[in-house]
């Protein structure tokens, strides 16, 4: 079942509505939750913002993965606009960028939503298993680096991410910094990829190389990828569905 419905988060686009998709499995059981970014990008082609979804409607239907998943919408507007787009609802830290130019974070109001009003609601209303060691927290991109931010700052409510090639090259030295300082909780899980025809761009490569090197450091659980021919869209990461799952799941 594919449940859909419109909320608003008044802390950052006031009442404009946005939805949440929830899938939840048809056999009446309970269920680990995972928490996605993009929602939009996840279940239908038609709502995608580039044409193409990720196909997880299809995937967990014909896996029958025991498996909820809740997609939030982005925000569409640009950056220019007040209180700003999605770089800024998906980053934990201010940077400057030569295409996008300067993007505020927003990052901390978008997690304390989803922990604080979003989570608790999903657990008062759907099948879920609420308990830190059954929830997880996933993205792409920019929802990427948002996953890396959860398992660092909010590893109270998530014990295990996937991170599709996350965007750690926007301010590479706020990444690690961010990193260094973290609190992993004990068994902290990470699935974390690049694409090879994406990380040879700028200093991707490098900048991820040292982002797992200080995830390991800090005693994650990492395992991590480069997918051969993978690209940065949504076509490429409905092929690492099937990875990240199996991290996800190793050993519940």
């Amino acid at each position: 079942m594919l449940d859909v419905f419109e909320t608003s988060i008044p802390q950052l686009t006031g009442d404009e509505k946005r939805k949440v998709y929830v899938y939840v499995p048809d056999d009446g059981d309970v269920y680990p939750v995972l928490y996605m970014f993009d929602g939009q990008n996840l279940f239908s082609d038609e709502e995608a913002s580039y044409g193409k979804s990720w196909g997880l409607l299809k995937y967990l239907e014909e896996s029958e993965t025991p498996l909820m998943v809740v997609g939030v919408e982005c925000n569409h507007h640009s950056e220019t606009v007040a209180p700003g787009g999605r770089l800024s609802e998906y980053s934990p830290f201010d940077f400057n960028d030569p295409d996008w130019g300067s993007v505020k974070a927003r990052g901390k109001i978008t997690m304390d939503w989803f922990t604080r009003e979003l989570k608790p609601y999903i657990d008062d209303n759907y099948p879920s298993l609420p308990q830190r060691e059954y929830t997880f927290i996933a993205g792409s991109s920019m929802g990427g680096l948002m996953t890396i931010y959860a398992l660092c700052r909010y590893g109270k409510y998530f014990s295990r991410g996937a991170a599709l090639s996350p965007s750690v090259g926007f301010s590479p030295e706020k990444v690690m910094d961010m990193i260094e300082k973290a609190r992993f909780r004990k068994g902290s899980v990470l699935y974390m990829d690049y694409g090879e025809k994406e990380i040879s761009y700028q200093n991707t490569r490098e900048v991820f190389g040292r982002v797992a090197a200080k995830l390991i450091e800090k005693k994650v659980l990492l395992e991590c990828r480069i997918v051969p021919d993978g690209e940065h869209n949504e076509a490429s990461w409905e092929k690492q569905i099937p990875f990240f799952m199996d991290t996800l799941f190793y050993g519940l």
